[in-house]
């Protein structure tokens, strides 16, 4: 909860400072003073508030009315900063060339005029509000005009690309298919295949038909293992048990498996380990179970998410098995046979840092959202070795599914929804 309630308060913070700079491009400067100035202020105060009171409504108070029109926001606001963002350095450009203009007398038609010295001359003509009509002032109507014209641009492109995105998210899911040489994988198991999905995030925003096509696509792969790999859920068993229940249809060859992402342990961790047990899928906690197929045995092996030494109440032991418990490398993967390979599922792509010192040949995660809405997955390469895809980290391959769901706002921008299709092949 402390956890929770720290990220809502810096998201407060940042959004609320965002919201001070969108006030200043799209109301201050494209507004005189008066009623339209004040009505923008108050809609921009409103839209400030609204970010924070949706991240808290929808999860405690179950207001899930609030979450359509506060996510979808969240999306837009951000999309107006990055293009806003973006058109300053023209934008400065222009101011600069209309005030370098504007300081130039014009030369264009001018006679000489002599003047009586005896005649007074004529008092200086004024601007609209008092102010002198000098060539050195700037024009506040180009000005104006320019201000508007980057406003109208900036909401045209953020709400184009936000619905874009939300189009993206609220469909299906797309397929990613994957082979992974395994050295150490016996011939006679060349072509296994691990349908692996992560980040489903049922919640407010997703029904029972949200879930059920995603195990419907995953039963039609066929797969002889499915990896679930974390942050299935956005609620509590009781809010969202109904939305899970499909999980219950998950097929497999050798079965289906879950390990715990960090949003399970926002929405009470330990019910939802029983509740998944309960739909089917075998929970690895800091364990790992034989796979053995007519070819030979694979060791597939699950650590939880690093964020249960955080969400673990105070004083309570840290030691042991359970979910509450940090990852245990060593449990799940200590006194192997090292001759069979061994694929891990964890959460987050950083965790195989730590995998690769017990020689883990393949990392399944998820976690990144693949960056969910662009330019964002730049900022998740800073945290995470890996944001999408397969790539080798400290000498262990680690592949990264986008995720079937979504968090937040109901928007994917250059991460479409995913399942994957996990081949190994023997070298």
């Amino acid at each position: 909860m402390l956890a929770v309630l720290g990220f809502v308060a810096t998201l407060t913070l940042i959004t609320g400072l965002i919201h001070c700079y969108l006030w200043w491009r799209l109301v201050r400067d494209t507004t005189r003073p008066g009623r339209w100035r004040r009505a923008g202020t108050l809609l921009a105060v409103g839209l400030a508030v609204l970010v924070p009171v949706t991240m808290v409504s929808t999860r405690s108070a179950g207001m899930s009315w609030l979450a359509w029109p506060g996510y979808v926001w969240l999306a837009v606001m951000f999309y107006l900063l990055v293009v806003l963002l973006v058109l300053e350095p023209p934008m400065l450009v222009a101011r600069l060339i209309g005030r370098a203009r504007s300081r130039q007398p014009s030369r264009v038609g001018t006679v000489p005029v002599t003047v009586p010295a005896e005649t007074s001359a004529p008092p200086p003509a004024e601007l609209p509000g008092g102010r002198p009509a000098d060539d050195s002032v700037p024009d506040p109507g180009r000005r104006l005009l320019l201000a508007r014209g980057a406003a109208i641009f900036a909401g045209l492109t953020a709400t184009g690309v936000t619905g874009y995105g939300i189009r993206t998210a609220l469909g299906p899911p797309r397929l990613d298919r994957v082979q992974v040489p395994i050295a150490r994988l016996p011939r006679a198991m060349d072509g296994l295949r691990i349908a692996t999905v992560s980040d489903i995030h049922i919640g407010p925003l997703t029904g029972p038909a949200h879930t059920a096509r995603i195990v419907e696509l995953i039963n039609s792969l066929d797969a002889d293992l499915v990896a679930v790999v974390g942050d299935l859920v956005d609620g509590t068993v009781t809010e969202l048990g109904g939305t899970a229940a499909p999980l219950a249809d998950l097929r497999a060859r050798y079965g289906s498996f879950f390990v715990t992402g960090n949003h399970e342990y926002y929405s009470g961790v330990e019910e939802w380990v029983a509740e998944v047990d309960r739909l089917g899928l075998r929970v690895l906690v800091n364990e790992r179970r034989e796979i053995v197929t007519p070819g030979g045995v694979l060791d597939l092996a699950g650590v939880n998410d690093p964020t249960a030494e955080t969400a673990r109440p105070a004083g309570q032991a840290a030691a042991g098995s359970g979910p509450l418990a940090g990852p245990d490398y060593d449990r799940a993967l200590g006194d192997r046979d090292p001759d069979r390979p061994v694929v891990l599922l964890a959460h987050q792509p950083v965790q195989a840092h730590e995998a690769a010192r017990y020689g883990v040949d393949l990392q399944l995660s998820g976690h990144t959202h693949g960056g969910q809405i662009a330019p964002f997955n730049l900022a998740v390469r800073l945290v995470q070795p890996v944001v999408s895809g397969l790539a080798t980290v400290d000498g262990t391959q680690v592949y990264v599914t986008n995720g079937a769901g979504f968090w937040g706002p109901p928007v994917r921008v250059g991460a479409p929804p995913q399942v994957s299709l996990v081949e190994l092949r023997s070298e």
